[in-house]
């Protein structure tokens, strides 16, 4: 009898566990799938790209900072170029005029000869010539190695100052030329770093979008660099220049103390040469 009920118990318990399950497997059947969620949409990368990407395109897209690097860069390139053409022309004008100076100073027979060869002309060399006459009057009487002394330092302070005013804006071209690299360099490093800064916004490292601004950042180094190269070029040249400027001086004023010595000399021994009444320094009694 115990056994007849214990098998009519299990009987019960699994048409219960039969119905439970057959219950849970209608709810399923039931319950409409949830569909995966949609992913969040993609990168756009043609919309991250610039359109232009020239020079002027990139410059028109780059950061505010490396603009004005930019900006800087092409107008000390500007101010390079025109330092070197004005500079240019006033050493050709000056050089000519020198060459003239000299070559009527050392065909002349006297520095009042050479002064009236010169005209009115206000050259270095014209300095010279007035230079050395002023002081051979203004120390009549005195010795003449002290005159000599005084014309030789007086002639070396007109020589520099003529050569001073001929380096004037060549300091700008060194300036320029030694900066104008870092100044660039400077410009690509902002850029580079608010590159960076744009690709952790955008959450890619796509190189299509990170190009770009790399190309923007580097455009200032370019920009210093074409800056530099011409300033440096240019200096070097018009320092060249301006000592074979001063080279033509110098044989200017040396031919200048000639004749200054050579006038003293005839003037302190006039008896010794064939024309004895020419005085050709020592100023006249009226």
């Amino acid at each position: 009898m115990a056994t007849t009920q214990q098998r009519l118990f299990s009987m019960m318990i699994a048409a219960s566990c039969w119905a439970l399950a057959l219950g849970a497997g209608a709810a399923l059947a039931q319950t409409p799938i949830a569909e995966p969620p949609q992913s969040a949409p993609a990168f756009s990368l043609r919309a991250a790209l610039p359109d232009d990407l020239s020079p002027w395109g990139m410059f028109l897209n780059a950061n505010m900072i490396v603009k004005f690097v930019m900006i800087g860069l092409v107008a000390a390139s500007l101010v390079s170029w025109t330092i070197w053409l004005a500079k240019s022309l006033e050493l050709c004008g000056a050089k000519r005029a020198a060459r003239r100076g000299f070559e009527a100073l050392a065909a002349a027979d006297d520095l009042r000869s050479a002064r009236q060869a010169l005209g009115a002309s206000n050259s270095p060399v014209a300095l010279f010539v007035s230079a050395a006459i002023n002081e051979a009057e203004r120390s009549n009487g005195l010795r003449t190695d002290g005159v000599k002394e005084r014309a030789v330092a007086l002639l070396s302070r007109v020589e520099a100052q003529a050569g001073r005013s001929m380096t004037l804006g060549t300091g700008a071209l060194a300036t320029i030329g030694s900066t104008a690299p870092f100044v660039g360099l400077f410009g690509t490093v902002w850029g580079i770093m608010d590159s960076f800064v744009g690709i952790s916004k955008s959450h890619t490292t796509n190189l299509a979008v990170v190009a770009p601004g790399i190309a923007e950042a580097l455009l200032a180094t370019a920009i210093g660099l074409v800056a530099a190269i011409p300033a440096v070029v240019f200096y070097n040249a018009l320092a060249r220049s301006i000592t074979a400027y001063r080279g033509l001086l110098s044989d200017a004023a040396t031919e200048a103390l000639r004749h200054l010595s050579r006038d003293l000399d005839r003037d302190a021994t006039p008896g010794s040469y064939a024309d004895a009444e020419v005085v050709y320094l020592r100023p006249s009694a009226e």
